[in-house]
């Protein structure tokens, strides 16, 4: 049968696989020394000027995320149960990330060549004018030790991202608007901090696909890369700053609403899987105790209320699954999230413009209000777009954004007959997002 263009699909091959060069890994080691060395400098400067207590602050947000992320490559690596001495020394000196990125453009440039020809072979299907195409592909050792450091690097993206360059990059802001100056180190630092958490939500966006569509092979194209890039930059960027305007004024008031959003999004899931009556999944670790489980989990948690302080994470929990993941598209959800969030940040910016202090009389204030606001709309508009044209994935939605503001307006227009949108469910996906 022909395709809506007249060709036929093309015949499932298994064809085998080439390993391609590990930019994202390259990128992300980049990421993480190029922090590391920009706050050790600020750190140097605010020990001239004597400022213990912003050093103290820059040092916690530099170690603490660094840490998790040595923690997140052994786990992924699997190296307690192996002998490898050197790679646990160089993560115990927190260079961990340098080490297993040269480990990586080891096996890219030089791979095995006494190696079996494959080691399994992986079926997937792809998208093309409208067919679902099956496709085979044989998978060699170093493809499959490639494919393991680049699951490894994603997730300590988003580690990096949301617990460490996301605190930082407030941080850094709150002391600049205190002091009215911006010294090049801390310039340089906010820039690096921007950029990560930017390619972490990237991660994120990127990470939900791949586990909610397993079955399929997902490929982005450049337009919907920089749609992401422009969605999440303006998203993360906005809410910064109106968290930062709003401390300068409410200094006590920021902490308790602050803590406010991270457990609401730490303990829903919880509630939910109390609720649900299962047992604790038993995937994430053999060699784990329940207790070992929990605190993996509660970590995860962690993560996912940190996500969501800053932007939408992509993926709700599901801790009754084995896969700890909803894989259906909820745009209830997504649309409640978007709501609440332009809500709050329109709160909190209107309280700084009414109790705002002399600090900002060089700022035009009405005009700094409107860009935020409109920044956060601007954040939210990329997204309808993402998901209404540049999802590599539509074809397979039930039900896009136009169905939903379609019914959002019958909903107002005929009260008596509600329309319920369902999730599109894709059964048979069996990938981890731990």
């Amino acid at each position: 049968m022909d395709g809506p263009s007249g060709g036929c699909p093309p015949a499932a091959t298994a064809a085998p696989s080439r390993a391609k060069l590990p930019l994202g890994i390259l990128f992300s080691t980049a990421l993480f020394c190029g922090e590391g060395a920009a706050a050790a400098v600020l750190c140097l400067s605010y020990g001239h000027s004597d400022d213990r207590f912003w050093l103290a602050l820059t040092v916690f947000f530099v170690l603490c995320p660094s840490v998790l992320v040595q923690l997140t490559l052994i786990f992924v690596h699997r190296d307690l149960s192996r002998d490898r001495p050197l790679i646990l020394l160089m993560h115990l000196l927190q260079l961990g990330p340098i080490i297993r990125c040269m480990e990586a453009l080891v096996v890219y440039c030089w791979p095995g060549r006494d190696e079996e020809p494959y080691v399994t072979i992986t079926r997937k299907r792809r998208l093309w004018k409208g067919y679902e195409v099956e496709m085979e592909q044989e998978v060699g050792h170093s493809v499959r030790r490639l494919a393991t450091h680049r699951n490894a690097f994603k997730r300590m993206a988003v580690i990096q991202a949301f617990l460490g360059s996301t605190p930082q990059l407030t941080l850094q802001l709150y002391i600049s608007i205190l002091e009215k100056y911006i010294p090049i180190a801390r310039a340089v630092l906010m820039g690096i901090c921007l950029v990560s958490v930017t390619y972490g939500a990237l991660v994120c966006n990127i990470l939900a696909i791949q586990v909610k569509y397993d079955d399929y092979k997902v490929q982005l194209r450049p337009l919907a890369f920089l749609c992401i890039v422009l969605w999440r930059s303006l998203e993360i960027s906005t809410r910064v700053a109106v968290l930062v305007l709003f401390s300068t004024v409410f200094k006590h008031w920021i902490i308790p609403i602050a803590l406010a959003n991270l457990m609401v999004v730490f303990f829903l899931p919880w509630v939910q899987f109390w609720r649900s009556g299962t047992r604790l999944p038993d995937n994430i670790e053999k060699n784990f105790s329940r207790v070992g489980t929990v605190v993996v989990l509660c970590a995860f948690t962690l993560l996912y209320a940190s996500i969501n302080m800053f932007c939408w994470s992509a993926v709700q929990l599901k801790l009754a699954d084995r896969d700890l993941i909803d894989k259906s598209q909820n745009w209830g959800l997504l649309a409640v999230y978007y709501v609440a969030r332009l809500v709050e940040n329109t709160a909190l910016v209107i309280l700084w413009y009414f109790f705002k202090t002399d600090v900002y009389e060089n700022i035009c204030t009405p005009l700094l209000v409107v860009q935020l606001l409109l920044g956060y709309c601007l954040g939210i508009y990329f997204m309808l777009l993402f998901f209404q044209y540049l999802h590599p994935c539509r074809q397979l939605f039930r039900h896009n954004v136009a169905d939903l503001l379609h019914c959002v307006c019958c909903r107002q227009q005929v009260p008596g007959t509600p329309v319920r949108l369902q999730a599109p469910h894709e059964p048979g996906v069996r990938h981890s997002i731990v």
